[in-house]
């Protein structure tokens, strides 16, 4: 499906950091293919994982990876708009960000949104955080977010031929 964000570098950069870090209640937000829930759902300390993408086909291909994996009752599917439809608090909520500075065209949900869409994200995340709570965060360096009202740990970088990518746990502060 062409408007559901295919895994490359950044998904898997982010990966990595799921399948080290989180534990407990996992918020999937912008879930796309499912790549970081499934990855979290299969760890054996994540007790819950819901997946959020505004497009019902990722949330339709997420569960069907799910299902393959045989952990689909672990995991709980919203349709949403970042956090409007999101409730509850979680121990790590995960956001593979479409990074990319937008044009406003309308396929481009999927991967663009830049730091905007981050910078509204994070507005709303820290409501969403149980106390000890983070938050890991993938971003671009064409498209750097304020991300001053958090304790900000580079967890890891990449450079690819035009940016570089940034995988970030974020705490509140």
């Amino acid at each position: 499906m062409e408007d559901v964000y295919r895994p490359a570098e950044d998904s898997y950069l982010l990966a990595r950091h799921v399948e080290s870090l989180v534990s407990g209640a996992v918020l999937d937000m912008g879930t796309g293919s499912g790549i970081q829930a499934i990855t979290a759902a299969l760890k054996p300390t994540v007790t819950s994982v819901l997946a959020v993408d505004i497009n019902p086909e990722a949330l339709n291909e997420a569960k069907k990876l799910a299902e393959d994996e045989g952990i689909s009752g672990k995991l709980t599917y919203v349709i949403s708009d970042l956090f409007h439809e999101v409730q509850g608090r979680f121990d790590w909520i995960i956001f593979n960000s479409p990074y990319l500075p937008s044009e406003g065209k309308a396929d481009e949900y999927a991967w663009a949104g830049g730091a905007e869409l981050i910078e509204r994200f994070l507005i709303d995340a820290c409501n969403h955080l149980e106390l000890m709570g983070s938050i890991l965060l993938i971003y671009s360096s064409l498209s750097e977010p304020d991300l001053s009202r958090y304790k900000v740990e580079l967890l890891e970088e990449i450079g690819l031929f035009f940016e570089k990518l940034y995988c970030v746990r974020l705490s509140p502060t």
